[in-house]
């Protein structure tokens, strides 16, 4: 029982210093968040400039049909 009342303890502790690390650098987390926001934005922008672009060569391919 001594064992398994340690092993919750430890758990207890690593737990508890995580948090500890998070709370005291949260702003690293924040800037990580921050990136990764900028990062889908990016995608994102990319994505739908390309689907322009394909309209756009569909566009020139039928005018160029049809003249």
């Amino acid at each position: 029982m001594d064992a398994l009342l340690g092993l919750v303890t430890l758990v207890g502790h690593a737990i508890e210093a995580v948090l500890t690390y998070i709370e005291s650098h949260h702003w690293i987390f924040g800037l990580l968040a921050l990136g990764y926001i900028f990062y889908l934005h990016d995608r994102a922008l990319h994505a739908r400039f390309d689907a322009l672009e394909k309209r756009l060569d569909e566009i020139r391919k039928r005018l160029a049909i049809e003249y």
